[in-house]
């Protein structure tokens, strides 16, 4: 008999709704989101329709917020599963349009646009590059992930929908995607790989073509410096150091320079560069908008052969590759600048 009511407590455990794992992400019914045809276009040699039937599904789980210049307004808790752009670009042959002037990858990026014409932007290695692969997905299930104690039912949503995990501010998570172009910077850097000593005592600032500030060895932020430990780790030439890095976090210091604001969030890019022409872009949000204090940072390396004054460090990424030795130019331009 007390095995019996035991079995009935169960069931009835079971049927309502209470978890019956450690997971807390997925005690809520999932519901099937819709999707529509999405197309890669851009500077890719073989273009087309993204065949959904050959990716694995990936989670991820996102408390979605809105921006409002104030603290975020939130609007929901969300178990997402669906399909990585790491996966769904990962075969694509990169076709650059400056690939014969600048062969690295790390100047690419890409525009995601929806059924509705809104689009945003990622960075290739916002895609490739981090430590946690795979959080940025194409979603095509939803859960709710709801509080034990207020049971709120956040609003489900219907349509696809782009995720990006590591936003603070999820405004790049736009619904029904359908095209997704792959771009290179189209901005112009004199290229010159044989400077003897390279070495850049300043960093300047710009808005498009305007100069904003200057950063000099003499210049003091005065701005709390941030001590990151560090596996330095290269995609060509494998381990550099392990040295800490301490430096001014990019977004404290040039905060007065790039405004935030819904539309530079989701169409801002960031090209950094150093005097021998070797650049990186970076989205606006990756730098400005990061929910994982994996931040990035102005390191000063005073008097150091080749690596001074400046040194930008992505404490987000696996490898090294975007960490600019020798920075000396901070460009932000929006996707239509490009």
């Amino acid at each position: 008999m007390k095995k019996l009511i035991a079995i009935c407590l169960g069931l009835i455990t079971f049927h309502s709704g209470i978890a019956q794992t450690n997971d807390f992400y997925d005690d809520a019914p999932q519901n099937d989101l819709r999707m529509s045809s999405l197309t890669i276009a851009g500077e890719v040699e073989n273009p087309g329709v993204v065949d959904f039937s050959s990716l694995p599904l990936r989670q991820l789980v996102v408390k979605e917020t809105e921006f409002n210049y104030e603290n975020g307004k939130f609007t929901g808790a969300y178990q997402y599963e669906g399909y990585s752009l790491y996966d769904i670009l990962d075969k694509v042959v990169l076709k650059k349009k400056n690939q014969e002037e600048f062969p690295p990858i790390i100047d690419l990026y890409v525009e995601v646009e929806n059924a509705a014409g809104e689009k945003v932007v990622l960075s290739w290695g916002e895609i490739y590059y981090p430590i946690h692969r795979h959080e940025i997905i194409i979603a095509s299930k939803v859960r709710r992930i709801v509080p034990s104690k207020t049971k709120d039912l956040w609003p489900l949503p219907v349509d696809a929908k782009l995720v990006v995990a590591s936003d603070l501010y999820t405004v790049r998570n736009i619904s029904n995607p359908v095209k997704i172009t792959v771009k290179s910077s189209t901005v112009k850097y004199r290229i010159d790989r044989d400077i003897k000593d390279m070495y850049a005592d300043d960093v300047k600032f710009y808005h498009k073509n305007t100069l904003l500030n200057t950063l000099t060895e003499k210049t003091k932020p005065g701005l709390p410096m941030v001590n990151y430990g560090s596996v330095f780790y290269g995609r060509g030439r494998g381990i550099h150091g392990t040295t800490p890095f301490s430096g001014v976090m990019l977004k404290d210091y040039t905060r007065e320079y790039y405004k935030m604001d819904e539309e530079t969030l989701r169409t801002g890019l960031i090209i950094v560069a150093a005097p021998d022409g070797y650049r990186a872009v970076f989205s606006f949000s990756e730098i400005f908008n990061r929910n994982d204090q994996a931040e990035v940072l102005i390191v000063p390396m005073p008097e150091i052969k080749d690596q001074g004054g400046f040194l930008l460090y992505p404490a987000a990424d696996f490898f090294s590759d975007r960490s600019i030795r020798c920075l000396n130019e901070v460009l932000f331009l929006q996707n239509t600048d490009m």
